[in-house]
This record gives structure tokens, C-alpha cells and sequence, in this order.
């Protein structure tokens, strides 16, 4: 085909498609930062994610790496330095890494990354393992009052929302936050393992993420830290049993550091038809990840905003 052929091929299909010939060309090879180690909530949401693009037709090929560690400040770290400029790289970030970033003060700020959407929002459980000698989340809140250090709490890094919740538990019931005994994980996969194993007295994450275990009677769920019973679920809220406790999780997209305008909105746009997929619908559900898209400056507000009010639970829960 003659160059001007071509030429003219592309600026009719740019035309006859509902993104722009720019967004074209970033969704052809996206590269995907996942900064966590596989088999977690942010593992789970990037393949998720993956597969609606390449349904959505916004993508021709989806790569991915996993870099876990320091509630995903590591991954963010590699993302930012290797990313520059680059229209086509994209980072599955959300909540656990803001309250990361506030414990852990890494050097290299997300503000430099580019935010583009938020996707879902989730609340937490607590299990206990299947041959735990607790039957009850007032069982193990008894022994937490008697002897803090010989609870367990089994999660994500330190300052992840699960963290958090433990940390808000304790100050509600009396116990002095700084002497919890968290144990801290690099990804989903390791925490559940060690669940299953009962290495932790309580794990908590993604209710997504133990779903499988606790209808296969693998795990015990104890309680989740919704405001309210979550729908097809039957699990209490902590506030149900009297501990005044509710945090959310939230997951979403951060595109690379600068980046152009025109770029950012073509990442966005595929986004957004990628959440609109029958693929990442179906996944919403069978995970029970509620809808919650945002974008643009709104989502750049929203994520300054929830970063200043985890930081007031966090210094109120004595954390920090």
C-alpha cells in the first residue's frame, strides 16, 4: 500500500471511531504496572481490567508486571522511573497506597504520576481460619482486650485499609492501637496462604479476595467493615456487633508522569469504554465490586480529599 493510501485509511477509520486517533494509538500495546504480587485485589482488578480492553477493542495487547511490596510504593516507584512520557503505561492503584504513602513517607511521590479513573469500590472482611479456636468476632475482640499482642491480624501492608480497621477496632474497644500485632503481606495470595494455614489469628481484605475461601468453608467470616449488610451477603457489620467501625477500599488507574493533555484524555476515554464492557461487568459482579467511575478532576480532587480524611482516621486510630 502507497504511503498516502495509508495515510488516508487511518484518518478515515480515526474518524469513524468513537475515540480518537490518538487514543488509537495508546490502547494498541498497553503496559500495565500492578503493584502488588499476584493473587490480590489489585492483581485481580489490572487482569480484570486487561481482558475488558482487549473486549472493549481499546487494546491489541495487555502486558503486565507485578511489583509488591511497601503497600505498592515499590511498584509505584519502578512505574514512575521507567514510564516517563510513555502514553501507553498505566498503574492499578487505590486506597491502600495512600495509607502506605502516610506510614511509610516513600521517596517518590504519587503526585507525579498522572490519575485518570477510579473504577470500583469495595469493603473489607475479617476470617478467621478454619480450625481457629475463635468462633466469634466478640471472642476474639475478649482475648484482643486480655493480651493485645496475642492476636494476629494478618493483611495487606502496613496502612492498608485492613490495617486501618484493626487499628479503629482497637481504639473502640479500649486497646491501645500501637500495641496491635499486624502482620503485614506483599500481596492477596501470600495473606490468604497464611490464613489457610493459620498462621494469623484474623486476616482481613477484599471481600472479593476470601469470597471463594469462606463459601467453601475454608474460612470463617467474621465481619465486614461496610456501613451496612452488603447485598446477597450474609455477614454482620462490625457496627451491627457494636464496634462503631466503617472504612471502604477503593481501586483506580494512574497514567505515567508527564504525559500530555491529549494523551491523559485518550487513556481516560479507554477506560471508561473499557468499565462499560460485558467482561469487566460480569467480573463486577462475581466479585461484588460496586460501580464507582470518576475520572478527570474530579477524580484528581477526590483522590487529595481521601487522602487528607485517611490520614485524620489513621492519627485518630493512633497510627501515626
Amino acid at each position: 500500500m502507497r504511503r498516502d493510501t495509508f495515510l488516508k485509511s487511518m484518518a478515515v477509520l480515526a474518524a469513524s471511531s468513537s475515540l480518537p486517533i490518538s487514543a488509537l494509538a495508546a490502547g494498541m500495546n498497553v503496559k500495565m504496572m500492578i503493584p502488588a504480587n499476584p493473587g490480590g485485589g489489585w492483581d485481580g482488578t489490572g487482569r480484570a481490567l486487561g481482558k475488558a480492553l482487549l473486549e472493549a477493542k481499546v487494546a491489541e495487547t495487555v502486558t503486565y508486571e507485578n511489583k509488591g511490596g511497601a503497600a505498592g510504593a515499590l511498584g509505584l516507584a519502578q512505574f514512575v522511573n521507567a514510564s516517563k512520557g510513555d502514553p501507553n503505561a498505566i498503574m492499578i492503584m487505590g486506597a491502600v497506597m495512600l495509607g502506605g504513602i502516610i506510614t511509610g513517607k516513600p521517596p517518590v511521590s504519587l503526585s507525579v504520576a498522572t490519575p485518570l479513573v477510579r473504577l470500583t469500590s469495595e469493603y473489607n472482611v475479617f476470617v478467621l481460619p478454619a480450625n481457629s479456636p475463635f468462633k466469634s468476632m466478640k471472642e476474639v475482640i475478649e482475648q484482643l482486650k486480655k493480651d493485645p499482642g496475642s492476636v494476629k491480624w494478618g493483611g495487606g501492608s502496613r496502612g492498608s485499609t485492613e490495617h486501618i480497621a484493626a487499628a479503629m477496632i482497637a481504639r473502640e474497644v479500649g486497646v491501645d492501637p500501637a500495641k496491635i500485632n499486624y502482620v503485614a503481606f506483599r500481596g492477596g495470595g501470600e495473606a490468604t496462604a497464611a490464613i489457610l494455614g493459620g498462621n494469623v489469628t484474623v486476616g482481613g481484605s477484599g471481600y472479593s479476595e476470601f469470597s471463594e475461601y469462606i463459601n467453601a468453608g475454608k474460612m470463617k467470616a467474621l465481619a465486614l467493615t461496610s456501613g451496612a449488610r452488603l447485598k446477597g451477603i450474609n455477614i454482620p457489620t462490625l457496627k451491627e456487633l457494636g464496634y462503631n467501625v466503617e472504612i471502604g477500599n477503593w481501586r483506580g488507574v494512574y497514567g505515567a508522569p508527564g504525559i500530555t493533555a491529549a494523551q491523559r484524555k485518550a487513556l481516560t476515554d479507554m477506560l471508561l469504554k473499557a468499565a462499560k464492557s460485558k467482561s469487566w461487568a460480569a467480573d463486577s459482579e462475581k466479585n461484588n465490586w460496586t460501580a464507582a467511575v470518576m475520572s478527570g478532576q474530579e477524580f484528581e480532587d477526590f483522590v487529595d480529599n481521601d487522602f487528607a480524611s485517611l490520614r485524620a482516621t489513621m492519627v485518630k486510630a493512633g497510627m501515626i
